[in-house]
């Protein structure tokens, strides 16, 4: 991973800097001012980053955690989680991901391309490859036909996750900050520059018997942040 995780001493800050986002409440679906460009900014937005990484890497339905996340920041109400898929999109199965899978070079597995959204926040872009024989006639209709959330439609499976791999795409801080004086990215600048980009995971979701029947890359956007800047107690 391009960063490193925060260390055991930060684990109370990334509580805090979840419980005071949560008081703060967003815009009806506006983009939330900018944070400004300092150090304990930056520290909050790595302990927060750090926090949704974690709730995703605990819980199997990405789907669900979102929810969670959404409601929690009041990023709006209500606070549910609508996929918004590209009917267009299309990407082949790959040899690998065949075998991770575990069917062969010829059973049918379907591509869809979502953006999971938060109201007006796009929290996720998520590809996903699924293997429709290890579905209920009406989970593959449902996901055919309408922009349900892949999480929500196959939920009754009461699938596990496992995570291949979970990267974060942006640290805020400098590698090294914690032992090192090294200087802030954009130094001169007052407002923290956010990236469209902030965390990927990749996975396998499987049966409760172990049977894989997807896997999923979704990556994070900085709507995840889309609230007010957190702020200290008065």
């Amino acid at each position: 991973m391009p960063a490193r995780p925060l260390r055991v001493a930060l684990a109370g800050l990334v509580v805090l800097a979840s419980a005071r986002g949560a008081v703060a409440q967003g815009d009806g679906g506006k983009r939330a001012p900018a944070w400004s460009n300092d150090f304990t900014t930056r520290l909050e937005a790595l302990a927060l980053l750090q926090s949704l990484n974690a709730a995703l890497l605990s819980h199997d339905s990405a789907t669900l955690t979102l929810d969670r996340w959404c409601d929690a920041h009041h990023l709006a109400s209500p606070a549910r989680i609508v996929a918004v898929r590209d009917k267009a999109a299309t990407r082949p199965v790959t040899l690998e991901q065949r075998r991770v899978l575990g069917v062969s070079a010829t059973e049918p597995v379907r591509y869809r391309r979502v953006k999971l959204t938060c109201g007006d926040h796009v929290l996720s872009e998520a590809d996903n490859w699924y293997v429709p024989s290890r579905l209920t006639p009406e989970m593959n209709h449902v996901l055919e036909t309408s922009d349900i959330a892949f999480g929500r439609a196959v939920q009754a499976l009461r699938f596990q996750r496992h995570t291949l791999s979970a990267t974060l795409l942006w640290s805020p801080l400098p590698e090294g900050w914690e032992v090192t004086r090294a200087a802030l990215p954009d130094a001169g600048s007052k407002t923290l520059a956010v990236p469209h980009e902030l965390l990927q995971h990749q996975a396998v979701l499987a049966l409760p018997d172990g049977t894989p029947f997807s896997e999923v890359v979704e990556t994070y956007t900085d709507e995840v942040l889309a609230f007010p800047q957190p702020r200290p107690p008065t």
